[in-house]
């Protein structure tokens, strides 16, 4: 039942999607490019989202203490990766914080900048959807049709489609702007890249499937599955300290990874299962820091159940149109 494009995994990989498009594997650079937030700057919040470290999930960008322009980071990363024998391409991924609250020209000079560069195949813009604009997602299309040769994406952290939950994780912003910025950039035809995260307290498994199904329903290109890691630093820390929340233990996370995976449309392309908490930060869950048995876990886990991406696909596809009928 596995499609053969998939090259041997039991779901959609962003390595097989890469292999298949591009001939090769391309290594991902991570910058930051020195953006903030509206939950950090003041206007919405000072504090950022509960789980976000002061590092605003930058703490994998380059160096910029010794490299302040995004060329020289681009140019620090390759160096890094100078040593593997396959793939010379790169992505340039723009993670830290928000990343197009900005002026529009400082935008698209750093997007310009990026893409410039011979060596990188596109770039991965992760950003807010509240921060998105029809002047931004002009300025991207025009940048396509200038790089016709490479590709613009982004990447929009929804977290969870409940309001109770995005309320204690101070999101900021409604359901409805994620769904809106979405059919935005699909009218434009630049590929969206959702993140959810699992294990959010309070949430529970049913919880967590019914995001999926919203997912397949409004019809996300990519999808990030995130594990809650528990930060030093954070307010969510501050949650786990005190008894008020627990991590997942990896016997549930593969299984809620699992449940998702079956639950989503086998078109959609996941471009991560677990996520890597920076090791001096990190609390909880310990056992993620082993990523490498994670993920052998979780693949040896579906052999076994004999499980696929899209297992259950059309059944999660009816419950989230029942779902809409109730609300209407």
């Amino acid at each position: 039942m596995i499609p053969e494009q998939w090259h041997g995994k039991p779901y959609y990989s962003l390595d097989a999607f890469l292999k298949n498009t591009h001939g090769e594997k391309l290594y991902k650079i991570a910058v930051d490019a020195g953006f903030t937030c509206p939950n950090r700057d003041g206007t919405l919040g000072r504090d950022g989202c509960i789980f976000c470290s002061a590092g605003g999930s930058g703490e994998h960008a380059v160096n910029t203490a010794l490299h302040t322009s995004v060329r020289e980071q681009i140019a620090a990363g390759i160096a890094l990766f100078h040593h593997k024998r396959i793939g010379q391409r790169y992505i340039v991924y723009f993670q830290a914080y928000t990343n197009t609250y900005g002026p529009l020209s400082y935008l698209r000079s750093l997007y310009t900048e990026a893409l410039l560069e011979p060596s990188v195949a596109g770039i991965s813009i992760a950003t807010r959807p509240d921060c998105m604009s029809p002047d931004i997602v002009t300025m991207l299309v025009n940048l396509k049709a200038q790089f016709s040769d490479k590709f613009v994406w982004i990447e929009l952290g929804l977290q969870t489609i409940h309001e109770q939950t995005a309320v204690f994780i101070r999101r900021g912003y409604p359901l409805s702007t994620y769904d809106n910025c979405v059919r935005l950039l699909q009218q434009s035809h630049i590929p969206v890249i959702t993140h959810i995260i699992l294990g959010l307290p309070g949430e529970t498994a049913d919880d967590l499937l019914s995001t999926v199904d919203h997912l397949n329903q409004i019809g996300t290109w990519g999808v990030k599955l995130q594990l809650l890691h528990i930060l030093s630093g954070t307010d969510l820390a501050s949650h786990y300290m005190m008894g008020d929340c627990a991590p997942l233990s990896q016997e549930t996370y593969t299984d809620l990874v699992i449940s998702c995976l079956e639950r989503l449309s086998p078109d959609i392309v996941i471009h991560r299962l677990t996520g890597d908490g920076p090791a001096a930060l990190l609390l909880a869950p310990l056992w993620s820091r082993n990523k490498r048995n994670v993920l052998n876990t979780l693949h040896h886990t579906m052999k076994q159940r004999s499980s696929w991406q899209g297992r259950l696909y059309m059944k999660g596809l009816m419950h989230e149109s029942r779902s809409i009928g109730t609300l209407q």
